[in-house]
């Protein structure tokens, strides 16, 4: 029998960075073991406390380094790569550049790297970049010659499940309803406790909505939402929701995070007001803005608060725009990309003897 091809990831987490590295890497993972892969994870203790909600040890090796560093992972990862002998090795660290991916190189090893900055040097032999607008030309000069760039939401890394809920979620949508669920989804880790600052504001403008607001176990804001949800039966807390799909699918709009969630939501076509939280975000989501597929709004700036309250009195008041943003969101990600990379990463390994094919794939 021929060995299974073997994947080794490496993805940050942490308070300022959340959980979205993480994510998109297990999205990945699971889709290469489907594929009939063997995949394991070299981690911090944040990025594995991620794995550990999201059922990763009981489908594959996590190896928790005794660091938090990224030097320190990479030699971990170096040691621990000695003994799982992986075919391929996946970065997704925004701190991660030519010189730790080509750490990682030797025995025939293949290199992955997931990126959305094109700001630095890597040493793969295929880049991912999900990002609105990216292109291929973005990586020129920061590739090896001979690199494979696979750019644009057609390759965000969106778990099973949303596309699975697409269809109902498109056809709900069509129907017009008045607004009667919203979402506020802001990151498991609550940068700056930003989740409680948003349902204030818009507790006040809700009417008859239910609010779901799904956040971490750790979050900032939780014990002040939780007060809140006691005395609010419109407020419902969703912490380490194993459930996006169904709470995106649901819901009428949205409030959400800047970050890879937001090809969960457009996969699913949700009329949403994208906050940026940090710098990596701020043009992506500023590019959905203008090609009507988003409102952005900036948390970091004077007079957020405003500029929220707008934006909601508009997604809730104004149902032309809310199917505007459904079709020019769905159009951009079917939610199928994390299918389109592990085909590639599959087609790096010389898998010439192995059966790589997804059951119920066409041959």
């Amino acid at each position: 029998m021929t060995a299974s091809p073997r994947v080794l990831f490496f993805a940050d987490a942490g308070p300022q960075v959340g959980g979205g590295h993480v994510m998109r890497c297990l999205t990945l993972a699971r889709a290469l073991a489907e594929r009939g892969a063997e995949c394991a994870f070299v981690e911090s203790r944040a990025a594995a406390q991620v794995l550990a909600r999201f059922g990763w040890p009981s489908q594959g090796v996590v190896a928790m380094a005794n660091t938090e560093d990224l030097p320190g992972l990479v030699r971990w990862g170096r040691a621990f790569a000695e003994r799982f002998a992986p075919d391929a090795v996946v970065f997704d660290h925004y701190l991660a550049g030519a010189a730790e991916e080509a750490a990682l190189i030797g025995a025939g090893r293949r290199i992955v790297a997931i990126d959305d900055l094109a700001d630095r040097a890597h040493a793969c032999d295929l880049l991912i970049d999900p990002g609105f607008g990216r292109r291929a030309e973005d990586y020129g000069g920061l590739t090896p010659e001979g690199c494979e760039v696979l750019a644009g939401p057609d390759h965000a890394l969106v778990r099973p499940e949303f596309a699975a809920a697409r269809p109902r979620a498109l056809s709900r949508r069509a129907r017009h309803d008045p607004p009667r669920r919203a979402l506020v989804a802001l990151g498991l880790t609550d940068v700056g406790a930003i989740t409680a600052r948003v349902v204030e504001v818009l507790r006040p403008r809700l009417g008859e909505v239910r609010l779901d607001v799904v956040l971490g176990q750790d979050a900032p804001s939780l014990e002040a939402l939780a007060a809140v949800a006691e005395e609010d039966r419109r407020i419902r807390l969703h912490v380490n929701s194993q459930e996006m799909a169904a709470l995106t699918a649901d819901a009428d709009l949205a409030i959400g995070a800047g970050g890879s969630s937001v090809w969960e939501r457009a996969t699913l076509g949700l009329p949403t007001a994208t906050v940026v939280l940090a710098d990596n975000q701020a043009a992506m989501a500023a590019r959905l803005d203008e090609a009507g597929a988003s409102l952005a709004l900036d948390a970091r700036a004077d007079g957020f608060e405003g500029a929220l309250a707008d934006a909601w009195d508009r997604l809730a008041g104004e149902p032309a725009l809310r199917w505007s943003l459904t079709e020019r969101s769905s159009a951009l990600c079917d939610g199928r990309g994390a299918e389109r990379a592990a085909a590639a990463v599959l087609a790096l390994i010389d898998t010439s003897e192995i059966d790589t094919s997804k059951p119920g794939d066409p041959a």
